[in-house]
């Protein structure tokens, strides 16, 4: 399976420009939060799900590791990427108006999710999330998805919250090198230390935030004694191209139309199904 983090090069350009978003008439977002995300490439936070909901999504998500690594030993807590159109719950979880409603205050009442990733660091997890930027790995174009990061367990600097460098997605396609020590990602932005101070996207379990695929950001290793797992959500227009077909098959219309026809409808899974995501895991 190709890895959401790891695609096959796109012949074709990519356009990876950011088009700042404009709405007269939000549905949840203020005007003034849709500037900050204009400027600063991210906005947060916003809760989803109350308290009880979000210990419900916890323990989905334990079992869905569970079953997952009991079919396949050799998977790490990663490796829950791209589930959506074969697990009911985790569509259920694509398809919350809450989340849907801020997406499409940033990009439109047409909606494609395209991709979900668990990223679960556990306690003393060495590995590092290194600065990137998300389309810098994905065979689409225009730039133009926008990332929801829910966190399933209480996301702080002590535990390796996600953080990240504001502005930055303004800058175009950063240069990058391959990333060195241990990592869950390949790639690594040059000289971030000059790009400005980082920012900790702090966050209780059951809220959320928003991020633009140009914005550069990362995490640190988690040296804590707690979990931290959040799970990542992309969606975008329908106008985006998908430039590598094994792309386009676990997409879900969630809102609105695709006119152009760019996008597989994937419908409501009728349970939870993992074997056909797993047994591709790792292969072509």
């Amino acid at each position: 399976m190709q890895s959401e983090m790891n695609p096959t090069p796109a012949k074709e350009e990519r356009d990876l420009s950011f088009v700042p978003t404009v709405n007269a008439s939000p549905l949840r977002l203020t005007r003034d939060q849709i500037a900050f995300y204009n400027e600063q490439g991210y906005v947060a936070p916003f809760r989803a799900y109350n308290d009880a909901k979000a210990d419900q999504n916890r323990t989905y998500f334990d079992n869905l590791l569970h079953t997952v690594q009991t079919t396949r030993p050799d998977l790490d807590a990663y490796s829950v990427n791209g589930f959506q159109s074969c697990c009911a719950g985790l569509y259920d979880m694509v398809m919350n108006p809450v989340l849907l409603d801020h997406v499409q205050d940033i990009i439109g009442p047409d909606i494609i999710c395209w991709g979900t990733h668990f990223f679960c660091k556990q306690a003393h997890d060495p590995r590092k999330v290194a600065w990137h930027q998300d389309a810098s790995y994905w065979p689409l174009t225009p730039a133009r998805t926008v990332t929801v990061w829910l966190a399933i367990d209480d996301a702080d600097e002590e535990n390796a919250a996600m953080k990240f460098i504001p502005g930055t997605h303004n800058r175009g396609h950063l240069k990058w090198r391959d990333v060195t020590g241990p990592a869950v990602l390949s790639q690594e932005i040059e000289n971030t230390d000059q790009m400005g101070d980082p920012v900790y996207d702090e966050l209780k379990a059951g809220e959320f935030s928003l991020h633009a695929d140009m914005l550069a950001h990362g995490s640190d290793p988690n040296s804590s004694d707690r979990r931290r797992c959040g799970l990542t959500l992309r969606y975008c227009p329908p106008s985006v191209r998908v430039l590598n077909p094994r792309w386009n098959k676990g997409s879900v219309l969630c809102r609105g139309s695709d006119p152009e026809g760019n996008w597989t409808h994937n419908q409501r899974p009728a349970g939870e199904d993992v074997t056909v995501m797993v047994n591709k895991i790792g292969g072509n």
